[in-house]
């Protein structure tokens, strides 16, 4: 990868590698564990999304096949070593080589398709944290990459399906901690879809998932406690706007309606803040609306008229506090007081980057515990927010 590194003469370092300008949705991941996924360009999908980890089986990593394969005798996974400490070893591999180790042998691809191999990496503090942005070219085909900020490197994912090379409004999700979701849109032939996939970072494949409930796109969602909950958007038909939500359990592979908005909404800010998923959009009128839905009591409720006047997208729920932009390009963030009710200036890093669409900011994600900025030319600012300086790194990230 072709990269320039730049170092400021200030105490704060500034770090840019140039890249192509794209719009982008970008999806940050957590590829051993714990992953994050933010999706933020207005154009393209709106809202945010925090998944939970599940839990880990050490056994997982066997197959249906286990029982005869144990009856005949295996090669070890490395000559001349036995199999635990061969596993020592391979956990200690990067993870951007993993496509790699899956080709040796089908021994090897197991292993690495099972959460026993990455209970090991997590165990070891080997886990590592990408970042997935998909984009799209001239001809509105859009395609998943995945960034390794550890060693600055771009791969490929597959091929997405064909159904959703050129969807919009669809949203997306990690869920089961290595599943990437991309669930409902629009199909600029079919139009709007309940078409579910999800992408496996252990296998390096795409699968089918369970269909929605209802055709949408342009809606909102979120991960609360590993379910994938939507709700609101667009259909086409008399009742364009929709007013009904659902929620994805993926431990029962199901799909269950939850109780309706109160009124119809199509989304663009979603949060999940103090165990509720905050949304707040336009209604059928293109009047503003906001709800908050409560997953203990399957209920909506309104929103704090004075948290919803100052509420910009993109924003982020992190360490229990609510974080919003104040600015296009990211300059400036607020937090938000549950005291007063009100926004406060929380850090204004006075590098102002521009005000071209390429500069604007489309997502938000926590990040090793820093708060990360990403722009829809895929650079990325990186805020500490636990530093009294609030040091801010920026940093671009070219292919």
């Amino acid at each position: 990868m072709d990269q320039t590194i730049e170092r400021s003469s200030n105490a704060n370092r500034t770090f840019r590698v140039q890249a192509p300008l794209v719009d982008s949705v970008s999806c940050y991941c957590n590829v051993d564990s714990g992953l994050k996924t933010v999706a933020g360009a207005r154009k393209f999908v709106s809202g945010s999304k925090l998944c939970i980890q599940s839990d880990i089986s050490s056994h997982a990593h066997k197959t249906k096949n286990s029982r005869r394969e144990r009856s005949r005798v295996q090669p070890p996974l490395l000559p001349g070593l036995p199999d635990d400490l061969a596993i020592a070893c391979l956990v200690r591999v990067p993870h951007v080589e993993h496509s790699k180790l899956r080709l040796v042998c089908k021994r090897w691809y197991r292993l690495l398709a099972g959460n026993f191999f990455y209970s090991q990496r997590k165990s070891l503090g080997m886990a590592e944290e990408w970042v997935y942005v998909v984009k799209r070219d001239r001809d509105r085909r859009i395609s998943w990459h995945a960034f390794d900020p550890t060693y600055q490197l771009w791969q490929p994912l597959p091929p997405v399906p064909g159904d959703y090379s050129e969807a919009l409004g669809f949203g997306c999700a990690v869920l089961s901690g290595c599943h990437l979701y991309l669930f409902g849109g629009k199909d600029p032939i079919k139009g709007s879809m309940r078409r579910v996939i999800f992408y496996n970072a252990r296998t390096n494949k795409w699968y089918r998932a369970p269909d929605m409930l209802r055709r949408r796109h342009f809606f909102g969602s979120c991960v609360i406690n590993n379910c994938l909950y939507v709700a609101g958007g667009e259909c086409e038909g008399i009742q364009r706007t929709l007013r009904s939500a659902e929620v994805f359990d993926p431990n029962r592979k199901r799909w269950s309606f939850i109780a309706d908005m109160s009124t119809a909404m199509v989304p663009f800010i979603g949060v999940v803040y103090d165990g509720k998923w905050f949304v707040k959009g336009l209604g059928s009128h293109r009047e503003v609306l906001s709800e908050a839905y409560n997953p203990d009591i399957n209920a909506w409720s309104p929103v704090n008229s004075r948290m919803v006047a100052g509420w910009r997208n993109p924003s982020i729920s992190m360490n229990g506090r609510l974080y919003a932009l104040d600015c296009r390009d990211g300059c400036k963030l607020r937090v938000y007081d549950e005291s007063t009710h009100s926004w406060i200036r929380f850090i204004d890093s006075k590098l102002h980057l521009g005000s071209s669409r390429a500069l604007e900011a489309a997502a938000l994600v926590p990040l090793n515990g820093k708060l990360c900025i990403i722009h829809n030319n895929m650079s990325i600012s990186i805020v500490d927010v636990s530093s009294p300086d609030n040091q801010l790194t920026k940093f671009r990230l070219y292919k």
